[in-house]
């Protein structure tokens, strides 16, 4: 049965890549291809006053990227996150005591979109090009996993209480407790990390005078909700298609054993 649901799992992420794709492509790429714009001019500003600028080598055209580029990114991480989504499903139902297959796959659904990306969005929000420096783009990303990590670990902790709380609260205060108790500590562990902003600013030449302004912070702020739009439609996507899936699956299983029975 957990292979089935895996494989349910694969099939739901795949769905909801496509649609991540479609919805990055008509509002992600616009908000890029602004950013890069920006980045293009800053360079030949620098170059005529002089200044020093980062030279980025393009080792594939806009329209690779914006495509083939974009969408097979997607696929996988959409495929992958089906699968990681599946395999949770499997280990919460033999626990979860009347909860409804469907109902559960959205609430997962719920919990992951908040802790794989919500939370460490609200502590590391993704960058477009132009902003960022290739010398620190490992020590970004490394922390930026770090709070995933973090986020992720402490969700489960959560549920491990919630459901230890389950038998003396009821299911529902013991939902808020492990709701509250995560919030708390996350609230307590996203601030100790490290910040990281690398905006650019107005680039200035000899005299301090502005040659360039700064990066846009509306191209910015677009870039960041389209982005997270990006994540809510993939694991809106995932919850459904497998609540619809792993539903008739089991619902099917149920009704082998009441028939054999």
């Amino acid at each position: 049965m957990e292979k089935r649901l895996i494989v349910r799992g694969l099939l739901a992420g795949a769905v909801a890549a496509v649609l991540a794709f479609v919805f990055a492509r008509v509002f992600a790429e616009p908000v890029v291809g602004r950013a890069i714009d920006f980045e293009d001019r800053r360079a030949d500003v620098a170059h005529a006053l002089g200044l020093p600028h980062e030279h980025r080598a393009e080792l594939f055209t806009r329209g690779v990227q914006a495509n083939a580029g974009l969408g097979f990114g997607v696929l996988i991480f959409g495929v992958a996150m089906g699968a990681l989504f599946a395999i949770l499903f499997c280990l919460a139902y033999r626990h979860a005591e009347g909860i409804p297959p469907r109902d559960l796959s959205l609430r997962l659904a719920a919990g992951a979109f908040t802790a794989v990306y919500l939370v460490p969005f609200v502590k590391y929000p993704p960058n477009p090009p132009a902003v960022g420096e290739s010398d620190t783009l490992g020590t970004r990303t490394l922390w930026y996993l770090v709070a995933v990590l973090a986020s992720v670990v402490v969700a489960i902790l959560a549920a491990w209480l919630g459901r230890r709380l389950a038998g003396r609260l009821g299911a529902f205060n013991a939902g808020l407790s492990s709701a509250g108790a995560y919030v708390v500590v996350i609230t307590l562990v996203m601030p100790a990390l490290p910040a990281v902003n690398e905006t650019p600013e107005p680039m200035r030449d000899a005299s301090g005078a502005i040659g360039y302004p700064g990066f846009p912070a509306d191209v910015l702020y677009e870039f960041r909700l389209v982005s997270l739009g990006t994540q809510l439609v993939l694991w809106v996507t995932i919850g459904l298609v497998f609540s619809v899936l792993a539903g008739r699956l089991l619902d099917e299983g149920a009704e082998r054993v009441k028939s054999s029975g």
